[in-house]
């Protein structure tokens, strides 16, 4: 048996022994000392900003998706109509006044169609490009068609215009179709 002189340190080996059983009752349990919940509530922080920062990313992207869908969604339908506003314009392009005369109601008929079909274009941001003769070419609005040499003009002017072209919110749903100058003859 131990003498009690021995005794304080035998004390100290069964705190010792204790706090050695709790750290693996701790370690078996899932417990973590004070700096591993300190780097771990750091990185939980980290994951949560993480992940708020991600769902407003995806919420505003949504809301981006959003707007250009409702913008640009009848972008095809809009492309497709483009003829029927082309056919009824050189429809009425070839009505000569005696047939203006023989067939007012078939005319006016036409014209409202017409002035229907660009009210709706233009509801649904569908907007005419209708460069004049003289302006400038612009490769981003205008489809060059040909280039030929036009005294009293400046390289690069619009000298014909065959079709408008049409935008559809900032993009170009289709260039307008021109003739340009080429450099002027002498």
């Amino acid at each position: 048996m131990a003498d009690d002189k021995d005794q304080p340190f035998l004390d100290d080996m069964d705190e010792l022994e204790a706090e050695y059983e709790a750290e693996e009752e701790a370690d078996e349990a899932g417990l973590l000392t004070p700096e591993e919940m300190a780097i771990e509530i750091e990185t939980l922080k980290d994951r949560l900003i993480r992940a708020l920062a991600e769902g407003e990313n995806i919420r505003k992207r949504a809301e981006r998706d959003r707007r250009d869908a409702e913008t640009y969604g009848g972008t095809k339908l809009a492309r497709d109509l483009l003829s029927v506003h082309d056919n009824l314009s050189r429809a009425l392009e070839t009505i000569d006044e005696s047939l203006r005369e023989q067939a007012a109601g078939l005319v006016e008929g036409l014209e409202l169609t017409q002035r229907e079909l660009l009210s709706v274009f233009a509801r649904h941001r569908v907007v005419a490009v209708s460069p004049e003769i003289g302006d400038k070419f612009d490769a981003k609005l205008h489809q060059a068609m040909f280039e030929a040499p036009v005294p009293n003009t400046q390289k690069g002017t619009i000298i014909q215009v065959m079709a408008p072209g049409f935008t559809i919110g900032d993009r170009l749903l289709r260039a307008a179709q021109v003739g340009v100058s080429s450099t002027p003859s002498t």
